[in-house]
């Protein structure tokens, strides 16, 4: 799949060591971003996925250690990847924790990791990623969201990350109202079921899941200078499915 030309720009995902941080990350390199490969716990695996994208593009790789619901933490990462890579240039949100159980069998702790991984780090990676963002007039940031989040999707299963979800897609159009004069663009990508999911449903739309490469396309879209005007999008990778029918 043919990408935009990222040469020179330095590109951070979060969660990165595995699943769709992975495949994404992997495809930025491919395109000749140099690629900050994030992780909380996974230091092999990012490890291993640096190496990959050293190989596979052009530019250096490094990895960095952080967790993101912690504003001291991801400003040190964000500080280790500037004085290696340069500043964050493009900046994709993965990391969401995901947990599918009956609301009222969740842990507090397990209801809020999910809330905060999912929304408290979108909301810090970005916050810190933009100030160098505005200062070069250039910088695009693409949050993970959740098919069907911004029509109210709710479920007593998993219902946290629902919410989440639902304030990840909020933060991402609020984002694009703010930036819209300073050379940024803030888009999300809502995945429905991906084929790296941990539960696939009996009916899957077009009779499979999400592909990594059905990801990476409209990645490649919002990365592209040609897309530089628009902003605040949502684009729902999910084979169209109506959870009306579920």
């Amino acid at each position: 799949m043919d990408g935009p030309d990222l040469e020179g720009r330095t590109v951070l995902v979060t969660g990165s060591a595995k699943g769709v941080g992975r495949e994404l990350l992997l495809s930025t390199a491919d395109c000749g971003a140099k690629t900050a490969v994030h992780y909380h716990s996974s230091a092999d695996a990012a490890s291993e996925v640096a190496a990959e994208a050293t190989a596979r593009g052009p530019s250096d790789s490094m990895t960095v250690q952080g967790d993101v619901t912690d504003p001291e933490s991801v400003d040190e990462l964000f500080a280790a990847v500037e004085a290696e890579l340069g500043s964050v240039d493009v900046l994709v949100n993965n990391v969401g924790d995901f947990a599918p159980s009956h609301w009222a069998d969740l842990e507090f702790d397990t209801w809020n990791r999910v809330l905060e991984t999912n929304l408290n780090g979108t909301y810090l990676c970005s916050k810190r990623a933009l100030p160098a963002m505005r200062e070069q007039s250039y910088g695009r940031i693409v949050n993970i969201g959740y098919a069907s989040s911004e029509q109210g999707l709710v479920s007593p299963k998993n219902f946290p990350y629902f919410v989440a979800k639902a304030g990840v897609l909020m933060f991402t159009r609020m984002l694009a109202a703010d930036t819209q004069d300073d050379g940024i663009t803030v888009n999300a990508i809502s995945p429905y079921v991906v084929e790296n999911s941990d539960e696939f449903p009996a009916d899957l739309p077009r009779g499979r899941p999400a592909s990594f490469e059905d990801l990476i396309a409209p990645l490649y879209f919002f990365l592209d200078p040609e897309s530089g005007y628009i902003s605040g999008e949502n684009i729902e990778v999910d084979g169209g499915w109506l959870p009306e029918t579920v």
